[in-house]
């Protein structure tokens, strides 16, 4: 029976084609930041004769929890799974249904908020938030207006402020606040037949809502913001926080002022799924509001979308008449009651209540304390750390060739970043797409540390391993012939050929011009195609010509 039942309500609520007018609007938070100096690269100013531009870009971030099930249901959460396919009836809000909270859910918003140097609320509410959209079936949501799982953090990012590595920006931005609550379903347009498709399979989905202070000026301090917690997330395991998926979305507040004067009026950048668009829809709409006050126009309070094809915001609604929400406590849930170790009742069942302390032990390693231990342990620049931390998969990449390969890892470091993640970016390709394995490098590398082949030779071996999939470097070089010169009668019959057409610079060097001896190696190593061993190329030269 309750087979047959949800079978007709999938049939009769579920599939249904609806004309959506958006109506909603999004929550604003109002924050005061300290003041401080905008960085030259992220300060937008114009010399219009008077006093320039500061930009302030605060942001709203809605992290998709990792999680088997919805927050408030046993509904599966998988990502593209067939339309409608994972909705329960409290997922399709039928009358009667009550809300069941996800134990996982509340410990990777604590971990979360943990990480973030957050306060922990022991004591949190639930409520009700307001609005209509055809794919919140309820007319409400389940958030945490009043009393949020946590507030009051902090995250510190860096970002590289120009072309130099020396141009490495540490800052922080504060977090307002860490909240649960539940996502919405997905409105799929269809403009041709001018109509709307409802999928509720990510509705009831457990979000975290995570609200950075307006402490940014600029997409680019917004971007490494957003990457830095990105990273957090996925170190955690709280959040896939896959962007492209929509596991991690961004709503960016941004308003310009003069220096000393109140913040401007701000609009708001809905649903951004990418840092780097992100980045360029901040630093569009920044220069959009400066021209518009220069001009002696107004900025409307208003909330836009970024068009990434044509790079430029686009105004979805104003937000001047403000939505009444009506929050008000939700009925169906109690209090969230969270303890530590020193508030725990001895009679309590630990296995039934969420400890603050126990999941502060099981945190692990976080991005921040990462870069430091890579700097330690292989004697890498913070540089380099950081990009390794900072590009999905390097990281690991590095660290299984420095385990197989005898090489210095400092000499590693620059094989990874330079040639192997220089080739990937002018391919636009991956880690995980690179044909270049862990142990295919690490092999090339020890054949270059045992000088089997020459640097040359290792950079040429290194181009075909990009190209060719399934040969090893060994392979390669046998057949190219490219392994090291090192029979010392061969080389020095070449030496000794060099030394006789090249009189004038064997005269200069036994004057005592030794420059010239870097000539001599340069003609033995184009006679041998690279192939020489230049330490005892070098030796015969000297012993040769040197009196």
């Amino acid at each position: 029976m309750a087979a047959t039942l949800l079978h007709d309500c999938r049939r009769g609520f579920f599939l249904f084609l609806a004309q959506v007018r958006q109506t909603g609007q999004c929550r604003q938070f109002h924050a005061r930041r300290s003041s401080r100096t905008a960085s030259t690269s992220c300060q937008h100013a114009r010399d219009t004769g008077s006093l320039p531009w500061e930009s302030v870009v605060g942001l709203e971030i809605h992290a998709q929890i990792n999680s088997a099930s919805k927050l408030f249901s046993s509904s599966e959460v998988k990502f593209a799974a067939p339309p409608n396919s994972t909705v329960s009836f409290f997922d399709a809000s039928l009358p009667g249904t009550l809300p069941t909270i996800n134990r996982r859910c509340i410990e990777a918003a604590v971990m979360t908020s943990l990480a973030l140097n957050c306060t922990i609320n022991k004591k949190s509410l639930f409520d009700r938030k307001h609005y209509f959209y055809a794919d919140l079936p309820a007319g409400y949501q389940i958030t945490q207006q009043r009393l949020p799982i946590a507030v009051n953090g902090i995250l510190t990012y860096r970002y590289q402020e120009g072309t130099s590595w020396n141009q490495m920006v540490t800052k922080c931005v504060r977090i307002k606040q860490v909240q649960l609550e539940q996502d919405s379903g997905k409105s799929l347009h269809d403009d041709v037949m001018h109509q709307t498709l409802i999928d509720l399979n990510r509705a009831g989905i457990g979000l975290m809502e995570i609200v950075m202070e307006p402490d940014m000026t600029c997409g680019l301090e917004a971007a490494a913001a957003v990457r830095e917690l990105q990273l957090i997330l996925q170190a955690l395991g709280t959040s896939h926080a896959n962007m492209s998926e929509g596991q991690l979305r961004v709503d960016a507040n941004i308003s310009v002022h003069h220096p000393g004067e109140p913040y401007g009026v701000r609009t708001e950048v809905k649903n951004i799924n990418s840092a780097r668009f992100l980045a360029k829809a901040i630093d569009y709409e920044i220069k959009r509001q400066t021209e518009i006050l220069d001009t002696g126009g107004t900025i409307m309070n208003e909330t836009r979308a970024f068009d990434y094809k044509l790079g430029v915001t686009i105004p979805m609604r104003d937000k001047e008449g403000k939505q009444d929400y009506r929050f008000m406590p939700e009925p169906n849930l109690p209090p969230l009651i969270l303890y530590d170790d020193k508030s725990l009742p001895t009679y309590m069942d630990a296995d039934q209540v969420i400890n603050i302390d126990l999941l502060k032990e099981r945190l692990p390693e976080l991005p921040s304390v990462t870069r430091e231990r890579l700097v330690e342990q292989y004697g890498i620049l913070p540089e380099h750390s950081f990009t390794l931390v900072n590009e999905d998969g390097l990281q690991e990449y590095f660290e299984a060739v420095v385990k197989l390969s005898n090489a210095d890892p400092k000499k590693i470091i620059g094989w990874v970043i330079k040639d192997l993640l220089g080739h990937l970016r002018q391919q636009n390709l991956t880690i995980k797409q690179s044909m270049v394995s862990p142990s295919s490098l690490a092999e090339l590398l020890t054949l270059l540390e045992k000088r089997m082949i020459s640097s040359s030779a290792a950079k040429q071996v290194f181009q075909d391993l990009c190209k060719e999939e399934g040969k090893t470097p060994t392979q390669i070089i046998q057949e190219k012939n490219l392994g090291l010169i090192t029979d010392r009668g061969h080389l020095e019959d070449i030496c000794q050929n060099i030394i006789d057409g090249h009189k004038e610079e064997v005269s200069a060097i036994q004057q005592g011009n030794l420059k010239v001896m870097h000539k001599l190696i340069g003609l033995v190593q184009k006679t041998t195609k690279g192939r020489a061993d230049p330490v005892l190329v070098k030796t015969i030269l000297e012993e040769k010509v040197l009196p």
